[in-house]
């Protein structure tokens, strides 16, 4: 009997990992399955950009895993029975659709957007964690640089992701007012020189930058801070 391995997740890890096991394996004693619940291989990494108004490629994972012997299946996990070694799965419509057995199972399902238990998130804010919430922020984007005016953009969260979703933003549509809010020093985990660089690009980008600031909720039309503060919004990243 071959040594079924299922791979949960392919992004960047999980369609890496597999397509490495497929050359390094032999099909005649290993069957590797990577089951993702979209078709597409998303490039989260640049998924700020596609947020921003550009094209990004998103090849079918059928066409990224032809030539080898590894199977795709199209579904959402829904639990790991690691007792039994199957994992259940359900298609697009969230119909029970079976389960999956394995010898070996590697998990590279990646994380989700993190709203820190903040009021509001949910109902109000957009993100870049997937691809239907970063063309869903590009649809709002659309419609603030189409009206007279432009709109105002707040980016909250000074980490790697930040910081690119909010110079992005500015660079790509200058009509739109973008802020960029820091909880402590702005890019307090980067070099000094990178930090300095930091600075200059939000300054050649016009975007202004709120330090030492705790958001506590968001609104429809604006975010509240930790210091009773409230920052306007057309849109709360």
């Amino acid at each position: 009997m071959k040594h079924r391995i299922v791979v949960l997740g392919a992004g960047y890890a999980g369609a890496y990992v597999a397509g490495t096991l497929a050359r390094r394996l032999s099909p005649a004693d290993t069957e590797i399955t990577v089951v993702n619940a979209e078709p597409d291989f998303v490039q989260r990494l640049r998924l700020h950009q596609l947020a921003a108004g550009q094209e990004i490629e998103a090849p079918k994972l059928a066409d990224v895993f032809a030539g080898t012997a590894i199977r795709l299946r199209v579904a959402r996990v829904t639990a790991v029975d690691p007792e039994r070694q199957v994992v259940a799965v359900a298609d697009a419509d969230g119909d029970v659709a079976g389960e999956l057995g394995y010898d070996t199972l590697l998990y590279a399902l990646g994380s989700h957007v993190a709203d820190h238990g903040v009021p509001g998130v949910a109902e109000h804010a957009f993100h870049v964690t997937s691809r239907p919430a970063a063309l869903r922020l590009r649809e709002r984007l659309d419609s603030l640089s189409g009206r007279e005016g432009g709109g105002s953009v707040l980016v909250v969260g000074d980490g790697l992701t930040g910081i690119e979703t909010a110079t992005e933003i500015a660079e790509s549509r200058p009509g739109l007012s973008v802020t960029l809010v820091a909880r402590g020093e702005l890019g307090a985990p980067l070099s000094a020189g990178a930090r300095s660089h930091l600075r200059q690009a939000c300054h050649r980008l016009d975007i202004s930058v709120r330090e030492h600031t705790s958001v506590e909720a968001v609104e429809a039309t604006r975010a509240l801070c930790a210091d009773g503060t409230a920052l306007a919004a057309d849109a709360t990243v």
